[in-house]
């Protein structure tokens, strides 16, 4: 049977990592398979929490990441330790469900891309279930800009490792949409991403004011890349786990004049985030969107193809 690694990148995850690990801990997948924690520099317990589950979980192993920040270095530095034929992908504040692994195998041993379902109500208040909406629920996520290509969350992804480095992997120049970005380039190379919607995972949403302020500029400065690097009409837009519907039906609207009323926009803002959380997540995105103007639009990662087409030349 083919083998997997699961691997969760982290960074000062001391407070909820024990709980992902708990569950994989619980999994009953009996193939091979091992854990490969990838720590992007952590200052915090991190470490002691992973150890504690050393004889628990099968290969478990620590991955020093910490040269570049950002979660999707940390993924392609796991990505090039494992031997594994596969790749299973999970976030280090998140629960997999019992039967996560199994089902994600299964439905990997049929596609070689697969993305499983979110569950937000296991971790999150009612209060912060208000802020915004939760995709991938039901279906894969879609955006409004791009190739025209549905995309999924690395929180719940699976993939044939060899498809997953034959593309570079996640390019970390794109911040909190390299797996949007991922998405898209392993299907335009001709490998189309499944939904199997029985490999769950509870998500944990950003709960303070601030860290969904800062979570919606990430978001909305990497759309503004993407809007630019897909080459397709600018339509500014929010395409993430934790989409509010409300800013996406609001970035899409164009302003008709040329210098619009900004009081005028203030308040159409207001109205359609009608909870702070929401507010405070929009108001982040639109900022992050317009800071992306000046920057230096990055190159797409290096392929598989490239690399030998580097060697032949040499």
């Amino acid at each position: 049977m083919p083998s997997v690694s699961v691997v969760i990148a982290c960074r000062n995850a001391a407070d909820t990592l024990g709980i992902q690990l708990e569950a994989l801990a619980q999994q009953r997948y009996s193939d091979t398979w091992d854990v490969l924690i990838s720590d992007n520099g952590s200052t915090d317990h991190t470490r002691l929490v992973a150890l504690r589950y050393s004889d628990r979980l099968p290969g478990l192993q620590i991955v020093d990441s910490s040269d570049k920040p950002g979660a999707g270095h940390a993924r392609n530095v796991a990505a090039t330790v494992s031997t594994a034929d596969f790749l299973a992908f999970c976030d280090a504040d998140d629960e997999v469900a019992p039967d996560w692994l199994t089902t994600m195998m299964a439905a990997l041993e049929r596609n070689p891309f697969v993305a499983g379902s979110f569950e937000s109500r296991k971790l999150n208040s009612d209060r912060v279930l208000r802020s915004r909406p939760l995709q991938q629920s039901t279906g894969l996520q879609e955006s409004p800009f791009g190739p025209g290509l549905p995309h999924a969350g690395a929180g719940n992804m699976g993939i044939r490792r060899d498809i997953f480095l034959s593309v570079g992997g996640f390019d970390q120049a794109v911040g909190t949409l390299e797996d949007t970005d991922l998405c898209w380039r392993v299907q335009l190379a001709g490998t189309p991403l499944i939904f199997a919607h029985d490999a769950v995972v509870h998500v944990r949403l950003r709960s303070s004011f601030s860290k969904m302020w800062r979570q919606g500029w990430n978001y909305g400065h990497a759309a503004a890349l993407l809007e630019r690097r897909y080459g397709n009409k600018p339509i500014a837009s929010v395409t993430a786990v934790t989409t509010s519907l409300a800013v996406i039906k609001a970035t899409q609207e164009r302003e008709t004049t040329s210098q619009p009323n900004p009081i005028a926009s203030a308040l159409k803002l207001l109205r359609e985030n009608p909870t702070p959380g929401a507010l405070m997540w929009a108001v982040g995105w639109h900022v992050g969107h317009r800071a992306y103007a000046d920057d230096e639009l990055p190159a797409l990662p290096a392929t598989a193809d490239d690399g030998n087409r580097m060697r032949q030349a040499g």
